[in-house]
């Protein structure tokens, strides 16, 4: 993979416990032995920890973090004692709890991820909160938007293969017809085509869209299409293109500006820390001529600047 953060070696979970144990028991804490050990390890091994410290003091670990923590820190901390997918479904049922919906959260999360990833996701959702993510989407959705989210979670997209180059031009020229050369757009075209075709047979249709209409395709969904379905057509677009590239953008525009949008930074950060972090940080280097480690020292202080440099891995100067 090319994350920041693999399987340390040599590991113990029970040591490492222990430490998080001391760290946290008695007056005050120790948060630089909480983040050294959470941010250092890998999921399946903070999941060991956790086990461990039930084991061993007949206590729960998420639970002491949230007493013991406060703020961003422990938001990141807590964050990252979640498995993968149930990360994720809790990011999904909070997006959708409540007044209002977070379309940003089902936005990123649903395009971002591969079949078989929306697939556990779904399964998750259905054991951890004894819901259909599906049923809960949609009746918190509406519109175009509505159904490319039902695309997507369908998990169907057609998987990479041999590209049929007439296949290819058909896809473009519907396209184009839908968008640009029609008074009004054809969304249900859009939303077939980019939800259920492979990614290969995607980029070379983008190509084509290109020679065929003069544009690229992301222009013609800005002029075309509105709202949250644009903010979703652009980013299936984006993922399709490159999943690295999207995120980096994702995190750029997280720090750039007044203010910071701490629930994103934490919830890219922690999903891509053991798989594509390394790639994100080069996309963000060329696309922006930033790097991540200094937007973060910039952008964030404390305890939750330091845990968020560690999870970077590195400057790229």
């Amino acid at each position: 993979t090319r994350g920041t953060v693999a399987a340390f070696s040599p590991f113990d979970a029970r040591a490492d416990a222990e430490a998080l144990r001391k760290a946290m028991k008695g007056m005050g804490t120790d948060e630089e032995t909480v983040m050294k050990i959470l941010t250092s390890r890998n999921n399946a091994q903070r999941q060991e920890i956790a086990s461990a410290f039930k084991t061993l003091f007949g206590r729960d670990l998420v639970d002491d973090l949230k007493s013991e923590l406060t703020g961003k820190f422990e938001t990141l901390m807590v964050s990252l004692m979640r498995p993968a997918y149930i990360f994720d479904a809790h990011a999904l049922k909070h997006a959708i709890k409540g007044a209002g919906t977070n379309e940003k959260v089902l936005t990123e999360i649903l395009a971002s991820r591969t079949p078989a990833e929306v697939r556990q996701i779904k399964q998750v959702y259905l054991q951890e909160y004894e819901a259909n993510l599906e049923d809960k989407i949609t009746g918190e959705t509406s519109g175009h938007f509505q159904r490319l989210l039902v695309v997507l979670l369908q998990a169907n997209r057609d998987p990479d293969g041999r590209v049929d180059e007439g296949l290819v031009e058909q896809d473009a020229q519907v396209l184009f017809r839908a968008g640009e050369l029609k008074w009004g757009t054809d969304e249900e075209k859009f939303i077939t085509i980019l939800g259920t075709r492979s990614i290969s047979h995607l980029r070379r249709v983008f190509d084509k869209y290109m020679t065929i209409s003069g544009f690229q395709i992301e222009e013609t969904i800005d002029r075309e299409t509105s709202g949250d379905l644009e903010k979703l057509l652009l980013a299936v677009v984006k993922c399709i293109r490159s999943v690295p590239a999207y995120f980096a953008e994702t995190l750029y525009y997280s720090m750039k500006g007044a203010g910071t949008d701490d629930d994103t930074l934490i919830r890219v950060m922690v999903s891509r820390s053991e798989i594509d972090l390394l790639d994100i940080r080069q996309e963000l280097r060329k696309n922006f001529a930033k790097s991540l480690h200094q937007m973060i020292q910039k952008d964030t202080s404390g305890d939750y600047r330091k845990a968020l440099l560690l999870l970077c891995g590195g400057d790229d100067v």
